[in-house]
């Protein structure tokens, strides 16, 4: 054996990292802490020397053992293509846009070997079913609504099947898409018991925050952070007592694969002793008790205004995503300070909404979101608009999706980025989960997905909002492939 590193594996600090989705049941485990001995002997393999060469440790065996260590003959290229691709037997996730995905003795992926496993795992923030009437405010609960298949899924579960008195808030972004826009109007008309407000960020606060996006991971995908910046005066001054995301199952999974919330974060939402450890915090700094949900929404609040708590990142977790958005905030100083400053006013008085979720699934009939029914559930209750060719489903709601898909599959394949492109793990789960069949699924993948290492077209929607006149997309990031180089209406 000439022994090599693993091409998907690289020395990070003290860190060992893998840039892919370990194989049952290391899935989790993507990062390996090191002696300094251990990252001696890594860093001279030189793919020219046998194993019996080096002063092997106990660690560098075990390494041998888990495939980190290979031989150099069994180093692989990635696919350029789904065409090259490794699928999974029974889902679609793939070695071409999951670059260094593992596939176990079955060829089943992480997703599906696991999906019992991690069955439980459900949600970070804590999920109701149902939603009480409230006697402080003329709302029962607010809705992040973007006009896209699960928003308006949600839209119509809250107001016509549990009749709440629901604000639908919508943060008008330049990239919404025209489906999504007309299936707001058409709501509109379906549900005159539902408040609807839309706001946007003025363009002068809003470019400098996109510019730093793009430089930071190739896309100015920031929703919905940005959204609570814009109505979290709205959310206090109505004493809403409840805020919902409009995220599916498979989203808040996909927290879990892409290490970004560990599987502890799942199990505070549910556990009633935490919440009065951290009261009794509270009490000491004469802060008003905090009741389920509040916590989270605090917690979010507070990092988009101050950035990741340190002992977030001493235990190793990072949603790398929302960090660069909140650093991409810093670039507006006056949005910024108008967020910080009714933060502040509302963070002792505990005078904001609990952020709560709902599981799709659980509501759904059957008890099994399926995307196609819901689908001609929404068209015919409340005019939902699908897109053109009625074989996308994930992120209905915006133009510029494939831009995310691409920037993060060429950034994750050449390992400037820890980010695992999003739409690969959620479509590969929700095929896994009966949310919807494999040809679908993989009609999706080719026809809509941005999953290619060519920028799709729609970078040019992207970069007339960055005021990047003579960019060009491909080399202005440098997670690009090496290969190709508001105001209230």
């Amino acid at each position: 054996m000439i022994p090599v590193l693993h091409n998907r594996w690289k020395i990070q600090g003290r860190n060992l990292v893998y840039y892919g989705i370990r194989r049952k049941p290391y899935t989790l485990k993507n990062r390996i802490r090191l002696s300094k001995k251990d990252r001696n002997i890594i860093q001279s393999l030189d793919g020219k020397h046998s194993l019996a060469y080096y002063k092997t440790t106990r660690t560098f065996l075990k390494l041998i053992s888990q495939g980190i260590i290979i031989d150099t003959a069994s180093q692989t290229a990635l696919p350029e293509s789904f065409d090259d691709a490794v699928f999974c037997k029974k889902c679609i996730a793939n070695d071409f846009m999951i670059p260094g995905i593992e596939f176990d003795e079955n060829g089943l992926c992480p997703m599906c070997a696991n999906e019992v496993h991690f069955r439980k795992y459900k949600s970070i923030i804590p999920s109701i079913k149902n939603i009480p009437r409230s006697r402080q405010s003329r709302f029962d609960v607010a809705l992040f609504y973007t006009g896209g298949k699960d928003s308006s899924f949600l839209l119509y579960y809250l107001s016509i099947k549990l009749k709440l008195r629901v604000l639908a808030l919508t943060w008008k972004t330049p990239y919404m898409s025209d489906s999504a826009l007309q299936s707001i109007e058409n709501a509109k008309r379906a549900l005159p018991n539902v408040t609807f407000m839309s706001k946007k960020i003025e363009p002068a606060l809003l470019a400098p925050v996109y510019n730093k996006l793009y430089e930071l991971q190739g896309n100015t995908c920031a929703c919905p952070s940005l959204a609570y910046l814009l109505y979290l005066p709205v959310l206090v001054d109505e004493k809403i007592p409840y805020l919902v995301l409009g995220n599916e199952p498979v989203q808040m999974k996909n927290l879990l694969f892409n290490g970004m919330a560990p599987p502890i974060a799942f199990i505070f939402a549910k556990n009633k002793w935490l919440y009065l450890l951290a009261n009794i915090g509270r009490l000491f700094t004469f802060s008003k008790p905090l009741y389920r949900g509040q916590f989270q929404m605090l917690a979010t609040l507070s990092q988009l205004a101050y950035g990741d708590h340190p002992l977030k990142r001493l235990l190793g977790y990072q949603n790398t995503l929302l960090s660069n958005i909140c650093t991409a905030i810093k670039e507006s100083p006056e949005l910024l300070e108008r967020f910080k400053l009714y933060l502040k006013r509302s963070r002792r008085s505990g005078s904001f909404p609990a952020l709560v979720h709902i599981d799709l699934n659980e509501i759904a009939e059957a008890n099994v979101y399926d995307w196609s029914s819901v689908k001609d559930l929404l068209q015919k209750e409340i005019g939902w608009v699908d897109t053109g060719s009625g074989h996308k489903s994930l992120h209905t709601s915006c133009k510029i999706e494939r831009c995310k898909d691409y920037s993060q599959l060429v950034s994750f394949r050449n390992m400037h980025s820890d980010v695992i492109p999003f739409s690969a793990i959620e479509l590969s789960l929700a095929v896994g989960t009966g949310n919807v069949s494999k040809e679908q699924a993989m009609a999706e993948l080719r026809t809509h997905s941005g999953f290619s290492l060519t920028p799709p077209v729609e970078t040019e929607i992207m970069l007339k909002e960055l005021h990047y006149k003579n960019a060009n997309p491909v080399s202005s990031y440098r997670g690009c492939s090496d290969k190709n180089t508001g105001e209230e209406k």
